[in-house]
């Protein structure tokens, strides 16, 4: 129960692992508030306006393997929650990929003569040992190194900023589908069937895009009675004896302070280090501190001609060309775009500070429209309008030193007795829509209830994320009947 004068328990952050902590505390029947700092609930996955056009941050389909995650976005969304035919492919040399990289497909779009270096690459590297420590030697070891330069390098240094030898390997296990180029090549020459392929054909997806999940979530949080403020932002952690007391909210430029009985955080990791009062120890600001994001702008090009093309998205693996992924808008969802007309969205990953980052509209929107136009995406003459969106520390950066930095801030805050961090930042863990949702729910028990859920040991298996059935099997009970 809450003390005479606290708002309850505090959630910082209305993303989804916010948003998910926030239903689980309705849920529980637990008083509380969720603060956000923007003018929208979803975080990086809400849904922006533009001249009667909706367009995503990035592309956020709703899959899972969990199963009580599914039934939650169906009951939010009921009729509105759309099945959707799937189409992603890699633009490299002039022709089309399916991605996840199938390997007929890739024989046959290279080539024989060409495939079969690549197949004498991909076999030396699979005989090359290696302890696979970076995202480079990970491909290199299990694609070989002539595919790893076609189709990785340059994407992943175009998101990640960095060499893929200074990425880590674990972002590549759960993103990367492996093949078996024997199988491929045994298959075009007839000695045996090929492979049928696990490509996901299908996803889930919000009729007017992934911020209506957010809004149909926000809405049923506050009915049972926990505010969602916006324009709330949290920039203060007040503890005691390493228990937190208080926190303290800007809005309208002035700050209010809310006693509170304990704190689920959302918020990125280092900026939860660096709001606590008093502040942590020299060791811990310093990891805070050294803990890397990826930002992205977000082209929106409005086109009057139908869509140029069948895709819901495309990777642009292109080193000449800066965008690294196109949305097909229209693709996703019908609803998100005027008929007739088409609504792409130019992903241009950055730092903060980088000059796409300070760019104009106007000279993003141009930017974008001449390298489409270069690579034969669309014809600029029919870009009609545009707008640009900057998405702030969109990914976690697995650099060299990241896995020290969060084991020295995970150590520090195991030490409070009310504070649980969780979500994609919140665990400077690159997770999707599900996986935050499902560590909110663990901590968001384990803060209410005294459960002792690792909250850190989701989405660390090394397993193909797009594989797999939505499942209940040897889910604690307490956790599924928290979601309902």
């Amino acid at each position: 129960m809450p003390g005479n004068s606290s708002i309850g328990t505090a959630v910082v952050g209305a993303g989804p692992a916010g948003l998910t902590a926030g239903y689980v505390l309705a849920r529980l029947g637990e008083p509380g508030a969720v603060f956000e700092g923007d003018g929208l609930v979803g975080g990086l996955a809400k849904t922006v306006e533009f001249d009667g056009y909706r367009f995503d941050l990035g592309g956020h389909r709703f899959f899972t393997k969990l199963a009580p995650i599914e039934r939650l976005w169906e009951e939010m969304l009921g009729d509105d929650f759309l099945t959707r035919p799937r189409l992603s492919r890699i633009y490299y040399g002039g022709r089309y990929f399916y991605y996840p990289l199938e390997a007929r497909n890739v024989v046959r779009q290279l080539g024989f003569i060409e495939s079969l270096r690549c197949a004498g690459s991909y076999f030396a590297g699979c005989a090359r040992p290696t302890r696979d420590e970076t995202f480079e030697d990970w491909v290199t070891h299990r694609f070989g190194r002539r595919l790893y330069d076609r189709f990785f390098r340059s994407y992943s240094e175009k998101v990640w900023g960095i060499p893929g030898s200074e990425i880590r390997a674990e972002w590549a296990a759960q993103r990367i589908k492996n093949f078996s180029f024997w199988a491929a090549v045994a298959a075009l020459l007839h000695l045996r069937p090929a492979n049928a392929t696990t490509l996901i054909e299908e996803f889930r997806y919000p009729r007017l895009g992934p911020g209506q999940m957010w809004e149909a979530f926000s809405s049923r949080i506050e009915r049972a009675g926990i505010p969602v403020l916006l324009n709330h932002r949290c920039v203060s952690i007040g503890h005691v004896n390493r228990r937190v007391a208080r926190v303290a909210v800007r809005t309208d430029g002035s700050e209010v302070e809310h006693e509170v009985d304990g704190v689920l955080s959302s918020l990125p990791l280092g900026d939860l280090v660096l709001a606590l009062d008093p502040p942590a120890s020299p060791d811990v600001i310093r990891a805070a501190t050294r803990l890397r994001h990826r930002s992205l702008c977000v082209v929106a090009l409005i086109l009057d001609q139908p869509e140029p093309f069948r895709d819901n998205w495309i990777y642009v693996h292109d080193p000449g060309t800066r965008a690294a992924r196109v949305q097909n808008f229209g693709a996703w969802s019908p609803d998100l775009v005027r008929p007739g007309t088409t609504c792409l969205g130019v992903e241009y990953f950055c730092f903060e500070g980088d000059d796409i980052w300070t760019m104009s509209d106007e000279s993003a929107v141009a930017l974008a429209a001449e390298e489409l136009g270069r690579i034969g995406l669309i014809d600029p003459a029919d870009v009609v309008d545009g707008v640009k969106v900057r998405v702030p520390r969109a990914y976690p950066v697995y650099d060299a030193d990241y896995r020290n930095e969060v084991a020295i801030i995970r150590s520090y805050l195991e030490g409070f007795e009310n504070l649980q961090t969780f979500g994609r930042n919140g665990l400077h863990r690159y997770n999707n829509q599900d996986h935050s949702m499902w560590t909110a729910v663990l901590a968001t028990l384990n803060l209410i209830q005294g459960s002792r859920y690792d909250v850190w040991s989701v989405n660390t298996e090394d397993e193909y994320l797009e594989i797999g059935e939505a499942v209940d099997a040897a889910l604690p009970r307490e956790v599924v009947s928290a979601l309902g």
